[in-house]
Formats: structure tokens, C-alpha cells, sequence
């Protein structure tokens, strides 16, 4: 590991039981973060409901969520997906990838929309 953690307690999720198409050799190997001893789908920067494969048109994409906002992994996590895309899939498909906002960016967000809508009672002196 390296010090000086970006995250220093990241959120480690259980595996699901994946479904392996095709005869790929490497295609059920988990890639790992870059910065911890887990795997991608354990930190649930790359979740099952954010890959969409489109068989007919030869196309894949991928949109990860790095656990925080300014990761700068995410570059080097991008590039191994892209690794793994092209060893693991014929030479016909096209992939995408996309970085989502972090988990805890979305959750920030989040409470300042509601900060946002709340009213401000407390601080015109109408509080109930």
C-alpha cells in the first residue's frame, strides 16, 4: 500500500457471483486498485449495473465511481479497465469509459441541494 492514503478507509462491499461469457482465460480475474490490496468490485468503483454490452453493435461501456471526488488513480484505474477490455473481448468491440462522480461527491451534492431547499427559518428568527 501506499502511505499517505487518498482514502484512508475505503467502503469494502462482498462480491457477486459473477456469469463468464465466452472461453477468455482472464475474463473472471479481479483488476485491484491501484491503492488498495482490494479489487474494484469489492470498493464498487465498477458495479455490475454500470456496464452495458451491446452484442449487436460490437460496443461496451464502462462508467466507474472512484470512492473520492479527486482521485488520482482514476486515470490509471481507466487504463486498466481498458487493458482488461481488450484482452478480454474480440478485437470487433468498442469500448467507452467514463468516470461517474465519487460516491461521497454524490452524497455532498446531495445535502446541499437539501440545505438549499430547506427554508431559512432558523435564521429569520420564524422557528415552530
Amino acid at each position: 500500500m501506499v502511505s499517505g492514503l487518498i482514502n484512508p478507509n475505503p467502503v469494502v462491499y462482498e462480491k457477486k457471483e459473477r456469469r463468464v461469457r465466452g472461453a477468455s482465460s482472464n475474463a473472471d480475474e479481479d483488476i485491484k486498485d491501484p491503492e488498495y490490496p482490494y479489487s474494484l468490485e469489492e470498493l464498487k468503483v465498477v458495479a455490475e449495473d454500470a456496464i452495458e454490452v451491446d452484442d449487436q453493435h460490437s460496443y461496451v461501456r464502462i462508467t466507474f465511481t472512484p470512492t473520492v471526488e479527486h482521485c488520482s488513480m482514476a486515470a490509471i484505474i481507466g487504463l486498466c479497465l481498458r487493458v482488461k477490455l481488450i484482452r478480454s473481448l474480440p478485437s470487433r468491440y468498442k469500448a467507452r469509459l467514463s468516470k461517474r462522480r465519487s460516491q461521497i461527491a454524490m452524497r455532498l451534492k446531495h445535502h446541499e441541494e437539501d440545505k438549499r431547499r430547506t427554508p431559512l427559518t432558523t435564521e429569520a428568527g420564524l422557528e415552530a
